[in-house]
């Protein structure tokens, strides 16, 4: 157990952080769900920029690296043009 003050405060701000970083992340994963159950290339079109600034934000604050949101645009906008 922690003996500071200031250690028991940076416990409650890392759960905090930890909840809040959670409901983000898990926001996005199920919207790349929803997204690759489309089968309409009109309606994939329209919901892409919504995604990608969704997974641009996770990773400027560092909740996702870099080169995963990276991978993640690349694959939706792929699955987006396979779509007939």
């Amino acid at each position: 157990m922690a003996n500071h003050l200031s250690a028991l405060k940076r416990i409650r701000q890392t759960e905090v952080r930890r909840v809040h970083n959670r409901y983000y992340t898990k926001t996005m994963r199920n919207a790349i769900r929803r997204f690759r159950l489309l089968t309409e290339k009109t309606e994939a079109v329209e919901s892409l920029p919504t995604l990608y600034a969704m997974i641009d934000k996770l990773a400027k604050r560092k909740m996702i690296h870099k080169n995963k949101a990276g991978n993640l645009k690349s694959k939706i906008t792929r699955y987006a043009n396979s779509i007939s």
